[in-house]
């Protein structure tokens, strides 16, 4: 497909989550890619227009470069269902999987792959039983938010409150998570069905092993290393469960699954990102560099493969 067959192509970045000023940045990177290549590409802040104009713009697909909530956890997916407009990534129900963490963790336990142990705080009542089931330390997230927004490491229980009402700031559910010491991994997937696949894996190297929203997005002292020093067999392991997490959730298009990598060599699954970043820190563009794909070809195979995922639902403004 040329890029003319894509048509008139809409970048929705922005948007309302704690992610929008990463968001602007990824939109803003792959607009310039897709107009380098030849894309007739158009920025859309779905945090400043509404759906309404959405429908009246004119998009014949659309690339999502949104993070967290109303972008990346299904709500648009669904909202571009209906609006008939093809769109890259996951469908409405993956999105909405992958988007929470509780219920990815209880698929990928349901299927057999490793993802450390957690329980969920509903109120400050249920702090005690989740040290006596986790130990000490463990993680404290917002199971609904993503770029380590309110996560605290809790190494002492006076810790505890603090870093569960930091979470709450974020959710109305707070998930503690046992703490896996160990290298941290991160792992791009591209594609659908049989024809997904892993690219190299990234290792994260942050300064005293936090790698928290400063360290993502802002510091340059967090060394990556890609591919990542490991053994062949263990690579192929590794991305080999990134590969059947994925494909478990129902993701398509592609994602990034993080992953740590304990003492004893035994990756343990954290997270799947439906829509991952795409700014001048971000992993996948590094990944799929040390692939031979540079960021405009990335942005195309990604854009090549948008779609409506619902059966019977038009692919285009006009219905073809």
């Amino acid at each position: 497909m040329t890029t003319k067959n894509y048509g008139r192509v809409g970048v929705l970045y922005g948007g309302h989550s704690g992610e929008r000023e990463v968001s602007l940045q990824s939109g803003a990177g792959v607009h310039q890619a897709l107009r380098s290549a030849g894309v007739d590409a158009h920025l859309f802040d779905t945090g400043r227009h509404s759906l309404a104009e959405l429908a009246q713009a004119g998009f014949d697909r659309v690339f999502i470069a949104l993070h967290g909530r109303h972008g990346e956890d299904g709500t648009l997916q669904g909202a571009l269902e209906l609006l008939g407009i093809p769109y890259t990534g996951s469908g409405t129900l993956a999105s909405s999987l992958a988007m929470d963490k509780v219920m990815t963790k209880r698929i990928w336990e349901h299927h057999g792959l490793p993802t450390p142990g957690f329980v969920e705080l509903r109120g400050e009542k249920d702090l005690d039983a989740a040290v006596e089931r986790l130990s000490l330390p463990l993680i404290v997230k917002p199971p609904h938010e993503g770029s380590t927004l309110g996560v605290a490491r809790i190494d002492e229980r006076s810790q505890l409150l603090e870093g569960y009402r930091l979470a709450a700031r974020y959710d109305d559910v707070v998930m503690a998570e046992q703490f896996i010491r160990g290298r941290e991994l991160t792992i791009a997937l591209l594609g659908t069905g049989a024809d997904a696949r892993a690219l190299p894996i990234v290792e994260i190297v942050a300064p005293g092993g936090n790698y928290d929203y400063e360290h993502k997005y802002l510091s340059d002292d967090t060394q990556y290393i890609c591919p990542a020093d490991l053994p062949a067999d263990l690579t192929a392991s590794i991305q080999d469960i990134a590969l059947r997490a994925y494909l478990t959730l129902g993701c398509e298009g592609w994602g990034r699954a993080d992953v740590m990598l304990d003492a004893q060599g035994k990756p343990w699954l954290l997270e799947m990102n439906t829509s991952p970043g795409m700014t001048g820190h971000s992993l996948v563009p590094m990944a799929a560099r040390a692939a031979g794909m540079d960021y405009a070809q990335l942005c195309l195979e990604i854009l090549a493969q948008a779609g409506c995922k619902v059966q019977g639902v038009p692919t285009g403004k006009d219905g073809g």
